[in-house]
C-alpha cells in the first residue's frame, strides 16, 4: 500500500499520528496521552476531511 497512518510513542510516552505516502511522513500530529484518542483522530480525519478544500494563503 502506498499510503498509511501510523501510531507511535514520542519520547515523552505520549502517542502521534503520522500519515505516510510511499514512506514520506505528509501529516504528524499533536501528541496524546492515550492510544484511544490516536486512533480517535485518524477516524476523525477519515470521516470528516476526504474532501476537505485547500486554502492557499500564498
Amino acid at each position: 500500500m502506498a499510503h498509511k497512518f501510523e501510531i507511535l510513542r514520542d519520547k515523552k510516552g505520549e502517542y502521534r499520528v503520522r500519515f505516510k505516502h510511499n514512506s514520506e511522513v505528509m501529516f504528524a500530529s499533536e501528541g496524546y496521552s492515550s492510544k484511544a484518542s490516536a486512533t480517535n483522530a485518524i477516524e476523525s480525519l477519515r470521516k470528516n476531511a476526504p474532501g476537505a478544500p485547500v486554502e492557499d494563503n500564498c
